[in-house]
């Protein structure tokens, strides 16, 4: 294949995927197991407490994804949720039409997905796996990253991730990614998370720069459930 034909070929890719980020970071099969909103009843007394995104299930759980209480403590709204527990829900705008179950092979133990909604602009989509073993949660990770980082290296006008930024807490480790549109205004941001044999991608879009420490703030929380 010639260079001219990978570069036509990743564009296209870009093109349909960025789209679909945009508009939802969409869940791409119908695995869906709840869509609730993120406001408290008590909300008609002045006291609006977010809801946790789901009860937890057998496997890995959505109670191990990051919770609306997590991000209002870095001043973000979620007004809702969109839970799947099949690993149907695709990774990133970068991946494609990549699934965790389809990057795992169905070998995970367990899979929880979610994409959020705010009062505000942008939405946050996050896929986590649960591997059977530290081995295939390192092959895993690698995938992840690979799958990222190459969108990092594009054609001028198209959008792209910068550099990676690494961070290392109590629950785990993580890469972040601030993602740029065409005329390289940030757009949003995404993450490689890894803790123990748990591993999974959040991802930020249609949002203006986010402060580096409130992204650390999410992705911080983001590892902290996982590792729970």
């Amino acid at each position: 294949m010639t260079e001219n034909q990978t570069v036509q070929q990743k564009s296209v890719r870009r093109n349909r995927v960025a789209a679909a980020a945009c508009l939802a970071a969409a869940l791409i099969t119908a695995g869906v197991v709840g869509t609730q909103s993120a406001t408290a009843d008590g909300a008609a007394h002045g006291s609006a407490r977010p809801a946790a995104v789901a009860p937890a299930a057998p496997g890995l759980g959505s109670a191990r994804l990051v919770q609306s209480e997590d991000y209002a403590r870095q001043g973000l709204n979620p007004v809702g949720a969109t839970v799947d527990l099949t690993g149907g829900q695709g990774l990133s705008a970068c991946s494609g039409e990549e699934t965790m179950r389809g990057l795992t092979k169905g070998a995970a133990t367990g899979y929880a997905s979610v994409s959020w909604t705010f009062d505000t602009a942008g939405r946050l989509a996050e896929s986590a796996a649960s591997a059977p073993t530290g081995t295939a949660a390192d092959a895993w990770e690698k995938q992840l990253v690979a799958l990222v980082e190459d969108c990092q290296d594009e054609p001028a006008g198209h959008w792209y991730y910068g550099a990676a930024h690494t961070l290392t807490v109590t629950g785990g480790t993580a890469r972040w990614y601030t993602a740029y549109n065409g005329d390289g205004v940030v757009s949003g941001w995404v993450a490689v998370l890894r803790s123990g044999t748990g591993v999974a991608v959040v991802e930020l879009t249609g949002r203006s720069a986010d402060a580096p420490g409130r992204v650390e703030g999410v992705v911080t929380a983001a590892l902290n459930r996982l590792h729970s």
